[in-house]
């Protein structure tokens, strides 16, 4: 039988160090922060960004599902180097750099375009990683073991 050590090791040997930070993410956010955020914390400061336009209250609760559904998609995709991951996983990442730069543009607590224009700069930095990454996420070769 396999060490749990082994399992995590040949695991985390799956993908790049950078999509295993993905990876923990989407389940970081799948498993804690998303049930949280959707069962426990109270509809009256609840807050969803799509776009970079900010949501609140019911409506914000209402799209909670659809971002866990995002992550935890992303969660398994990672997980399992699915194909149908590029070029979404990289389309996700824009949007989210695209959102910062809304945000930060439209919300009262944004810092402005600077600020907005630095955070989708950094989010475009894996976006053009997981563009480039696209060999990694095809299925093996016939012949090759899985």
């Amino acid at each position: 039988m396999k060490r749990i050590a082994d399992i995590l090791a040949n695991e985390w040997a799956a993908r790049s160090w950078w999509m295993n930070l993905m990876f923990l993410f989407c389940l970081y956010m799948t498993f804690v922060y998303l049930p949280f955020d959707l069962f426990l914390k109270p509809v009256a400061e609840d807050e969803e960004v799509w776009f970079g336009f900010t949501l609140h209250g019911w409506w914000a609760k209402a799209t909670e599902p659809l971002h866990w559904l995002i992550y935890a998609a992303g969660a398994y995709g990672f997980w399992k180097m699915r194909p149908w991951m590029w070029p979404w996983a990289a389309a996700y990442v824009a949007q989210v750099a695209l959102a910062m730069l809304v945000w930060n543009l439209l919300d009262p607590r944004g810092s402005g375009w600077l600020a907005g224009s630095v955070a989708a700069a950094v989010l475009l930095i894996p976006t053009i990683a997981l563009l480039r990454a696209r060999h990694t996420f095809q299925p093996p070769t016939q012949g090759t073991p899985t």
